[in-house]
């Protein structure tokens, strides 16, 4: 910093945004999709200091990859602003917040809005998520897996990197008046760590699951190969996979994780459990969610999972 200007050369910047990519708090899946896209922007000659260059280029792609070069902005340009805000004294002020107007109009450049006439997402009714937890075939061990792969999506709410790095030893049984209710501990995005209780149907399907393999200790979502062979958890693409297959058979193809995370918070919010404890069960990561409902108290009696229809199989 010379002259009390905050002055970023653009090779400087470009390097920086990968650096905050590369370190950021974010699922892997999705970082490897943000690197790749900025990557190949950069390859294409662009540099960052260039919005018109960025908004050109952003409107050559296809609408989910525009969002995913709009998301990775924000978290970079997010970034620069905290390390420029801590380079901020009385004699360079004004240089500071004209690079912060900068990096807040870069964020504005690219335009991703949904199609006309499209629906952005899916939620699934009672009915559509009964139809879709019979679809598994129970009577082999990749439909057991793949129905609690399900369950933990629909009827628990989980992320897709939730549900692939969940364990059997993050399952706990908490007193619940005279008896007891089963609560995953969730590691959370963004180290944001929350509990959420879970009906006894789905806990024994995972239980029973775990004497299956007899490996109670490790991750629930196993990979399954030759001969059943036990492989290690499963990947957070492997899920999105599995979820789609289950989707076209039951005539939405498109059907992802998320929109079982969608129908889980749906489902609850139609049954009546308050959108308080709704918001705090899905552990919503945005300010405005997160600012309004901090330090709530879970509720044992009565929970999302209780309104989704997972039920016993051979019973």
């Amino acid at each position: 910093m010379k002259n009390a200007q905050v002055s970023i050369p653009e090779n400087d910047l470009n390097q920086q945004f990968l650096h905050i990519l590369r370190t950021v708090n974010l699922a892997d899946s999705t970082r490897q999709k943000y690197i790749r896209v900025v990557e190949e922007y950069l390859a294409h000659g662009g540099v960052f200091t260039d919005q018109e260059a960025l908004a050109a280029y952003a409107a050559t792609l296809s609408r989910s990859r525009r969002g995913h070069l709009k998301s990775a902005i924000k978290k970079c340009v997010d970034g620069m602003a905290t390390a420029v805000k801590g380079k901020a004294t009385p004699d360079n002020i004004n240089s500071v917040q004209a690079t912060l107007l900068r990096f807040e109009a870069l964020q504005d450049t690219i335009q991703v809005s949904a199609p006309k006439g499209q629906k952005a997402h899916t939620w699934l009714s009672q009915k559509e998520v009964k139809r879709l937890l019979s679809l598994p075939d129970t009577r082999k061990p990749i439909g057991r897996r793949d129905r609690i792969a399900l369950g933990l999506c629909v009827a628990a709410g989980l992320r897709r990197e939730e549900a692939v790095t969940m364990q059997f030893a993050d399952i706990e049984r908490l007193p619940k008046k005279d008896t007891f209710r089963t609560i995953i501990n969730v590691r959370g995005k963004g180290s944001k760590n929350r509990t959420v209780p879970i009906r006894e149907t789905l806990a024994k399907g995972i239980e029973a699951w775990g004497n299956e393999i007899g490996d109670e200790s490790g991750f629930v979502l196993r990979s399954l190969g030759r001969g059943n062979r036990l492989g290690d958890s499963l990947t957070a693409v492997s899920l999105f996979r599995i979820v789609a297959k289950y989707g076209k058979q039951m005539g939405k193809p498109e059907l992802a994780p998320h929109d079982l995370r969608r129908t889980y918070a749906q489902l609850g919010y139609e049954a009546g459990v308050p959108i308080t404890q709704i918001s705090t069960l899905l552990g919503h990561a945005s300010i405005e969610t997160t600012v309004r409902y901090l330090n709530l108290d879970l509720d044992l009696e009565t929970t999302v999972s209780d309104f989704v229809p997972y039920e016993q199989i051979g019973v």
